[in-house]
């Protein structure tokens, strides 16, 4: 059994794919906060602030929980340089059980001794393209200034994903109308399965990042991991497939489970495990290769 995996693509240009195998979600999330914990520092000293975009789910409030109850972790965060926005938000008021901005805010942000720079989606406006429209504003008015904007996109520090086992990240679902927006930043995407709408970020302002992590954990997810990673199609069929950063990582951070498929059949992965690698995250790596 091995702790971690890693392999890279595009490794000599400015963009790159990364993808991080930990057996357990207990070492997936404690790679994952170190890793948190080393970008915030590294935006910190370069720029002086950390703009991070949080996503919902279980797997990323196991994180959160963590990053604000573990001492440790705790201390190497500069939490008053740190502006925490949303990827995506329901169409539901702020103080709901299904709301991202609750559970973001239970697990982590009530634990911290001062409150943090949150910037919120108003899920609660009964017009979500107006919802959308001031979430935009928002990111604009702390984007513009230099350095913090890509060809006309917010350049997050980080941006977390999840994955759904139809392919979708953030709220961005399989033939909804938000895959075909190009220049807006905020959307509100109707949702024909779920009969609702869901305001969030679009492809080109999430693939402006620096970084992006897509965070998968659970047996339930291997099967559309070992598609997705699989599948090269023209156009996309899965729109997590669309998140093709233009100047920063993308990493895929699994656990076992998730990459159960994946491990027994990718001979990307089954190629890797001659070399061993440490990195990071602070997690021994079981393997690692550069394609």
């Amino acid at each position: 059994m091995f702790t971690g995996s890693h392999f890279s693509t595009d490794a000599d240009t400015t963009t790159s794919t990364s993808f991080e195998i930990f057996e357990g979600t207990s070492a997936l999330t404690m790679a994952t906060a170190n890793r948190f914990a080393g970008s915030a520092h590294a935006a910190v000293a370069k720029r002086g602030v950390f703009s991070v975009a949080l996503s919902g789910g279980t797997t990323p409030k196991n994180l959160y929980a963590l990053m604000a109850a573990n001492a440790d972790l705790h201390a190497r965060i500069p939490w008053p340089k740190i502006h925490f926005f949303f990827g995506d938000e329901r169409h539901v008021a702020p103080d709901q059980p299904e709301s991202n901005f609750r559970m973001v805010s239970e697990a982590m942000f009530q634990h911290l001794e001062s409150a943090p720079h949150v910037h919120r989606i108003c899920g609660e406006l009964v017009d979500t393209k107006e919802a959308a429209s001031r979430y935009q504003s928002d990111l604009q008015n702390f984007f513009d200034t230099p350095n913090r904007t890509e060809d006309g996109f917010p350049k997050f520090d980080l941006v977390f994903l999840g994955l759904g086992t139809d392919g979708h990240t953030a709220s961005l679902f399989p033939n909804s109308p938000a895959l075909q927006e190009n220049h807006l930043w905020v959307v509100a995407n109707w949702v024909a399965k779920l009969e609702a709408f869901r305001i969030t970020l679009t492809v080109p302002a999430i693939n402006s990042a620096r970084e992006a992590i897509i965070l998968v954990a659970g047996a339930p997810k291997a099967q559309i991991v070992s598609e997705v990673l699989k599948r090269a199609a023209i156009p996309p069929r899965y729109p997590v497939q669309r998140i093709m950063l233009s100047n920063g990582i993308k990493r895929w951070m699994l656990d076992s489970d998730a990459a159960s498929i994946l491990l027994k059949t990718d001979p990307r992965l089954l190629a890797a495990k001659a070399e061993q690698h440490c990195d990071q995250t602070r997690q021994p790596v079981a393997f690692c290769a550069r394609l």
